[in-house]
């Protein structure tokens, strides 16, 4: 067994058992294989593992991965920045982004979705702890945009992102998964279907689960650590 399949296997255990501990379904939390600036050959040996859905955080690295790799029988979400004149590569490429931040960058991938006649699956990135260094919308505008995506015909709202600031004690990242449980819980009081939740990575998503993640994007803990 090569470590990628251990290191999986271990991952798939904990998303497992902390599911359970939140009396919650796993097969309902879809884990994320994070594969930013990991060779190709790593990535295969982790769909030969049974990993079906990774994660990219850059337009140009991800098109040369996909294009070599493939779709069949596995997704590719978009979780780095997006910027607008990159949404044309993003439509074409991956099956969900979840780094929306403003109403600028989903009309235009809207209006590249329409292009293409696909319905583009998206998630809205929030920026909870305000730090200047980290992308998102705040939290008190998301409302306004969860409404304004709602009325594109291209776009398809899934739910919410977040990425809290890094700590040693997972635990200390709690506060900012229940924020943004209860913002998702409050956009779908007012009507919109809000389904999912990227939280948790690598040193906290066990912790995210309990909290109600429904997406996990987890790196390190498979692949080890990546040369930047």
């Amino acid at each position: 067994m090569s470590t990628i399949e251990e290191n999986l296997l271990r991952v798939k255990e904990k998303i497992e058992a902390a599911a359970k501990k939140a009396r919650r379904d796993p097969s309902r939390i879809k884990l994320i294989a994070v594969t930013k600036t990991m060779a190709v050959e790593k990535i295969q040996k982790a769909i030969q593992a049974g990993a079906t859905i990774f994660g990219e955080n850059y337009i140009q690295e991800a098109s040369q991965k996909i294009e070599e790799i493939g779709h069949a029988g596995i997704q590719w979400h978009f979780i780095g920045h997006l910027q607008t004149n990159k949404a044309k590569y993003a439509v074409k490429l991956f099956d969900v982004i979840h780094s929306v931040d403003s109403i600028k960058v989903a009309a235009e991938l809207n209006s590249r979705a329409a292009a293409i006649g696909k319905v583009m699956n998206c998630l809205i990135e929030v920026n909870l702890s305000q730090e200047e260094s980290k992308f998102g919308i705040s939290q008190e505008r998301t409302p306004e945009l969860a409404s304004e995506m709602n009325e594109l015909k291209n776009i398809s709202l899934q739910g919410l992102m977040t990425m809290p600031p890094y700590f040693d004690d997972p635990e200390l990242a709690r506060p900012y998964f229940i924020a943004l449980r209860k913002l998702q819980k409050k956009i779908v009081q007012d009507g919109i279907p809000l389904p999912e939740l990227s939280m948790g990575m690598s040193t906290d998503f066990e912790v995210a689960i309990e909290e109600g993640a429904t997406m996990v994007r987890v790196g390190r803990a498979i692949f080890g650590e990546r040369s930047e």
